[in-house]
C-alpha cells in the first residue's frame, strides 16, 4: 500500500536525512557505479522510495516537497493519475513494438498529438527516448536542409551529454576531456543575460542589439554554418531569460540566410513557463523545436519537431533508414505522452504555472530587498532561479547555493543549485499550501545562510 496515498502533504522529516538506510544505500552505489555519475558524501543523497504529486518518500521514511519534479519531468506530478493508468493499459497490450518497421497504431496517435500542440506549422517529428537524441535528430535534419555542417550556439547552452550534442553545449567541464572526438564545427556566442552581462557585450545598454551583432558577424566570419540552436530560456545555465526580441531576432538572421532555427524546449516546454513552449512568450516559431522531459511526465520519451519542408531534407526510407533506434515510438512512452498532455490540457496547468509563478516570483522579488546575498531573482511560469553572490554586485557563490540546497533537504524541500544557483522547477500541480511552505522554509534557509 502506498505511503503517499493521501498526497498533498507537507514534508514530514522524522529522521535528519541521508538516513541509516540511505547511507548503506550509498555505500553499496558507490561500490557499484561509475564513480562519476552519483555525488556521495556525509549529507547527500537520499534514495528515493516512492513519489506522488509534489511529494517524495526516501528508504527511511522521511517525506519532502520536490521543487524540480524530478529534472522538470513530472509536470503533472508525479504518478499522475492518466498517466499511470495509460502506462497500465498500454503494458497489458503491447509493451514494445518494431517502431520504423511495423509500427504500433498508438505512434501514429502520439505523432498526432505533437502537431496539434506544436507551435505554428510544426507537424513532423522524429521520435526517441533522450532530450540529447532529440537534439541529435536536429542537428542531423539541419545538416541535411541546409547542406552545410557547421552550428551557432550560446554560451551557457546546455543540450545534452552524447557526443552529438556535447559539441554545441557549453563548458570546459563537460568537453574539455572528449575535446579531440568532438567533429562538428561550432561558433559560440554569448547568451544575453540582462543581470549578468557577457563583457563582449557590454557595449552601452543595447544588450540585445550587441547580441544579435556578435551573431551576425560569427555568421559573417564563418559560411560553414547552417544552423542556430538556442535555449529559449537558458536552463541549466542559470535560468536565465533573455531580453524581448532576442528569438525574433535570430528568426530573422535565419531567413535573411537561409540558416536552419533550432529551439531546445526539452526543458521549458509542456507549460513549465506559462506557456505551451517558451517560444510563444515572443511568437516566435522556430524551423525545429526540441521536447523531452515532461513530455511524457514519467518515461524515457522525446520528439524533434520541425516544419514539413525543413523535414522533407530526410529522403524517403528505401526499407532502411539511416537514423533510427529500437525504441522509436516506444508504446509505453507514447501512451504516458499522450495521457501527459491531456493531463496538463484538462488540468488547465499551462495557465495554473503562470498564475502561481508570477505570485512566486513577486514573492522572491520582496525577499531578494532583505537578503543581500541574493543578487538576482529571475524566470518565468513556475521555471525560476535565485542567484546568490558573495557581496553584491560579486560573481556566484555555488558555496553558498549548495549550503542553502543541503539545508533546505534537512527542512524537507528538494531542490537544485549550480554555479551559484537555485533553481525551482515544482510539479505545476504543486498545491498552494504546498507551495507557500517551500519559500517560507526557502527563504528562512536563504536568511540564515
Amino acid at each position: 500500500m502506498s505511503d503517499l496515498s493521501a498526497g498533498d502533504q507537507l514534508p514530514r522529516i522524522t529522521i535528519p536525512p541521508p538516513g541509516p538506510e540511505s547511507r548503506r544505500l550509498a555505500a553499496t552505489l558507490s561500490r557499484y557505479e561509475s564513480p562519476n555519475v552519483t555525488f556521495v558524501d556525509d549529507e547527500l543523497p537520499i534514495f528515493w522510495r516512492e513519489a506522488l504529486g509534489a511529494n517524495v518518500l526516501d528508504v527511511d521514511g522521511n517525506i519532502y516537497v520536490d521543487l524540480c519534479a524530478g529534472f522538470g519531468v513530472a509536470a503533472a506530478g508525479h504518478r499522475a493519475p492518466r498517466v499511470t493508468e495509460a502506462v497500465k493499459r498500454q503494458l497489458d497490450l503491447l509493451a514494445h513494438g518494431m517502431g520504423d518497421v511495423h509500427p504500433p497504431e498508438i505512434k501514429v496517435r502520439a505523432l498526432e498529438r505533437l502537431a496539434e500542440i506544436a507551435p505554428g506549422d510544426l507537424s513532423q517529428a522524429v521520435l526517441s527516448s533522450s532530450g540529447s537524441e532529440a537534439v541529435e535528430s536536429a542537428l542531423k535534419t539541419a545538416r541535411l536542409a541546409s547542406g552545410r555542417p557547421g552550428v551557432l550556439s550560446f554560451r551557457g547552452a546546455y543540450h545534452g551529454l552524447t557526443y552529438g550534442t556535447l559539441a554545441v553545449t557549453d563548458g570546459e567541464f563537460f568537453r574539455a576531456p572528449f575535446e579531440d572526438q568532438l567533429g562538428i564545427p561550432v561558433a559560440r556566442v554569448p547568451f544575453p543575460d540582462p543581470y549578468r552581462p557577457d563583457p563582449e557585450l557590454a557595449l552601452g545598454d543595447d544588450l540585445l542589439g550587441s547580441t544579435l551583432q556578435a551573431v551576425a558577424e560569427e555568421l559573417d566570419a564563418d559560411d560553414r554554418i547552417g544552423a542556430i540552436i538556442v535555449e529559449p530560456i537558458l536552463g541549466r545555465g542559470g535560468i536565465v531569460v533573455p531580453p524581448d526580441g532576442f528569438l525574433r531576432g535570430l528568426r530573422e538572421e535565419c531567413d535573411r540566410r537561409d540558416l536552419v532555427l533550432i529551439f531546445d524546449e526539452v526543458y521549458t516546454g509542456l507549460g513549465r513557463t506559462g506557456r505551451w513552449f517558451a517560444c510563444q512568450h515572443e511568437d516566435v516559431v522556430p524551423d525545429i523545436i526540441c521536447v523531452g522531459k515532461a513530455l511524457s511526465g514519467a518515461l524515457p520519451f522525446s520528439a524533434c519537431i520541425g516544419r514539413p519542408e525543413v523535414m522533407a531534407a530526410w529522403p524517403p526510407s528505401t526499407g532502411e533508414a539511416f537514423h533510427t533506434s529500437t525504441f522509436l515510438g516506444h508504446p509505453l512512452g507514447c501512451a504516458a505522452a499522450l495521457a501527459h498532455i491531456d493531463e496538463i490540457e484538462a488540468a488547465g496547468l499551462v495557465e495554473r504555472s503562470a498564475r502561481l509563478g508570477a505570485a512566486a516570483l513577486a514573492r522572491l522579488e520582496k525577499l531578494r530587498s532583505r537578503v543581500r546575498h541574493i543578487g538576482d531573482v529571475r524566470g518565468r511560469g513556475l521555471l525560476a532561479a535565485i542567484e546568490l553572490v558573495r557581496e553584491p554586485g560579486a560573481r556566484p557563490d555555488p558555496e553558498r547555493a549548495a549550503r542553502v540546497v543541503k539545508r533546505a533537504l534537512q527542512a524537507g524541500l528538494i531542490l537544485l543549485a549550480g554555479d551559484g544557483v537555485i533553481e525551482l522547477s515544482p510539479p505545476l500541480t504543486i498545491t498552494e499550501e504546498q507551495l507557500d511552505f517551500a519559500l517560507s522554509t526557502l527563504e528562512d534557509c536563504l536568511a540564515r545562510a
